[in-house]
């Protein structure tokens, strides 16, 4: 970048780098959402949620891990509610196959609680899709502060 071609003098930029109100790094597209999904190196299905969530806009950065217990643990993913992967974003995790419509619910009404679930690997849902079209119905939980759920979305 050549700061003599700025509308801004170079002073000015330095005093709004600083400040916070510019950014030197690429900047993301409006409304980006950008969420870090833990998940386990060989598993397939968690590959094609990744996939469902990038063709519905979000940003997505993978984190490889086996062992994924200690990342459920830091955000307090009741067992009760575990999948085959974890994600995080705006503060919230997003365990198992949550559809994107759904994580746009949640990050848009910002509710007081510690994030999504939906439990097990129901076939259907984002990223299990099976080939004969068949969909269980299923659930997405909002796990509250206290570890107590509700009911935030209905899938069938």
């Amino acid at each position: 970048m050549v700061l003599s071609r700025l509308p801004v003098s170079r002073r000015r930029f330095a005093t709004l780098l600083s400040a916070g109100l510019v950014s030197a790094c690429t900047p993301r597209p409006a409304g980006a959402k950008t969420i870090v999904i833990h998940k386990d190196p060989t598993c397939d299905c968690c590959t094609g949620w990744v996939g469902h969530l990038g063709r519905a806009g979000f940003s997505t950065s993978v984190v490889k891990q086996s062992d994924l217990t200690g990342i459920r643990a830091r955000y307090g993913v009741p067992d009760s509610a575990l999948s085959c992967h974890m994600a995080v974003i705006d503060g919230y995790f997003v365990e198992g196959h949550v559809p994107a419509e759904d994580i746009d619910r949640l990050i848009r009404l910002k509710p007081m609680a510690r994030g999504l679930a939906v439990p097990g690997m129901p076939v259907g849902s984002p990223g299990m899709e099976s080939l004969d079209g068949r969909q269980d119905s299923y659930d997405v939980l909002l796990i509250m502060k206290d570890g107590s759920s509700s009911t935030f979305a209905r899938h069938s």
